[in-house]
């Protein structure tokens, strides 16, 4: 009986502790309303814990319907406008917001994005909120700073401390590209994307958005730093979106042949939208600017940066549900599959009794010796020849067996040229096609097409029955380099055996390229 009224009495007393907490944090609250806060024990009242929820699509794990996921923030006005991170809420279908020690959420609503500085304004429903000030100072390395917000989902207010370590940082990240970054050392974890690094009065130094860590060496934290912040948020507040298409964006890199953004999401109506671009799909290029060839968003943001969002730019994408590659133009003709030579030519190659085994699954890129060209091939075509041919000439061949290809001319393979037309007498686009060395004597001729895409344009032959009926098919490319800086001439020849080789002859058209002067 004592045992059951001892525990009972301790009940009583710790239900009444917490009473006096939740009322005594409650009151502060209360106190603060409408206020600027000026103490860093404070600073929680206006910190927010902000939940999205929506539709992702994720590169590992595919769709995924109606998740959640949580991230921090910080109120700047009474009236309930918020700070956070562009990729904590752009692309969500609805988003919950707690303010302080409140335990029930409130809706909000997105103002404005920045995917590439990354960041959100939002506005939660209420008023007379508590709010942060901006840090007006110098910031310099050795400030004592502090990280706060709500890390992991947990719904506990956290705050770790620590000291600016470098003024100014690169902020070139997969998600992002911020001109003014600074490293510091108070802790972050996932979940504390978008929350305040502040100061010992409760200023904001920066918007916490990334850290890193190598092997064997110290995590490094990451803040958008107060002058790069308030410059894009003014922006925000009016409702514009800054360096944004409407994408929950990733960079996306192998190494090898798959370059791009990812769209995790996109956010409806926006540029991205309407022009066709799907959770899901990689945006390739960007006014023909191959995307994340160092990982990060940095070309893309270039880019948006340069022609600016209202701007009709091109722009490719990789589906892979479908596994098309789709153009059309930003702010213009929204995205259509583009043309598939295999598609096209596949009646004319597939034997009858054949199965196709379907088309390579791995491509590498390969350039030629003076690092002047560069295409991507099935890794299959392993037999590679980047030897020049002459000065002012680049010169790459590749093939699963290149004297089955040149010399028998019974294999699938490439070969690809680039010509200076300043120092060499090389003709024009119809003159290289009737080339003894292009046109293909040995085999039907079909037709000739136009041929275009971003920084290339010439025409094409294709072939069929070459070395007899049934044979293999050949097309014969000449395009001209359409760049002020430099005159220049491609050739390309393409031999195609099964319809496997005709999604590599697609492949190799759509990455083919010249990366250097050729000299």
């Amino acid at each position: 009986m004592c045992r059951r009224r001892i525990i009972v009495r301790s009940l009583v007393l710790f239900l009444f502790l917490l009473f006096i907490s939740t009322c005594s944090s409650l009151d502060r609250a209360a106190q603060l309303a409408g206020k600027a806060i000026n103490a860093l024990d404070d600073v929680e009242f206006a910190t927010i814990q902000i939940e999205a929820a929506g539709t992702f699509v994720d590169p590992q794990e595919g769709l995924l319907s109606n998740i959640a996921g949580r991230g921090s923030g910080f109120i700047i006005d009474p009236s309930g406008i918020a700070v956070t991170n562009n990729h904590v809420v752009s692309g969500a279908a609805a988003l919950k917001v707690w303010v302080g020690c409140e335990e029930a959420p409130r809706n909000a609503t997105i103002l404005g994005v920045s995917e590439c500085s990354d960041l959100a304004l939002i506005d939660i429903d209420g008023e007379d909120f508590p709010y942060l000030q901006w840090y007006e100072g110098d910031i310099q390395v050795g400030l004592d700073v502090y990280a706060v917000g709500f890390p992991l989902g947990d719904p506990e207010f956290t705050l770790t401390s620590g000291i600016v370590s470098k003024e100014k940082t690169s902020g070139d990240t997969p998600w992002s590209s911020v001109d003014n970054v600074l490293e510091h050392d108070a802790t972050l974890n996932p979940g504390n994307s978008g929350g305040p690094l502040v100061t010992q009065d409760g200023k904001v130094v920066g918007v916490n958005f990334a850290s890193s860590q190598r092997p064997g060496t110290q995590a490094q934290y990451f803040a958008i730093k107060a002058d790069e912040a308030t410059a894009i948020i003014d922006r925000l507040r009016a409702g514009e979106d800054v360096t944004s298409m409407g994408i929950n964006g990733m960079a996306v890199n192998d190494g090898e042949s798959l370059f791009g953004i990812w769209a995790y999401s996109v956010t409806a109506g926006s540029p991205a939208d309407v022009v066709g671009v799907q959770p899901g799909d990689i945006i390739v290029t960007l006014e023909g600017l191959v995307l994340s060839t160092d990982g990060t968003m940095a070309d893309y943001c270039d880019v948006l940066r340069t022609h600016g969002e209202d701007s009709v730019m091109s722009i490719q994408v990789l589906r892979l549900s479908s596994q098309e590659v789709l153009e059309g133009r930003v702010n213009g003709p929204p995205l259509e599959v583009s043309y598939s030579f295999g598609r096209e030519l596949a009646s004319n190659v597939q034997e009858e009794g054949q199965t196709p085994s379907g088309a390579y699954k791995d491509y590498m890129a390969i350039r030629d010796s003076q690092n002047e060209i560069q295409m991507q091939v099935p890794t299959a075509w392993s037999d590679v020849d980047p030897d020049i041919l002459w000065d002012y000439t680049a010169s790459l061949w590749a093939a699963p067996d290149l004297v089955d290809f040149t010399i028998f001319e019974e294999g699938p393979g490439v070969s690809f040229a680039a010509f200076n037309r300043e120092y060499l007498a090389v003709g024009t686009i119809e003159d290289e096609l009737e080339d003894p060395f292009v046109r293909q004597d040995d085999c039907v001729f079909n037709d000739r097409y136009p041929f275009e895409k971003p920084n290339f344009k010439g025409m094409f032959d294709l072939y069929t029955d070459c070395n007899g009926a049934g044979g293999p098919v050949r097309l014969a490319l000449v395009a001209e380099l359409q760049d002020p800086t430099q005159d220049v001439l491609v050739r390309i020849i393409i031999q195609v055996i099964t319809e496997d080789d005709l999604y590599a002859l697609d492949h190799i058209l759509e990455t083919f390229k010249v990366i250097a002067p050729i000299l």
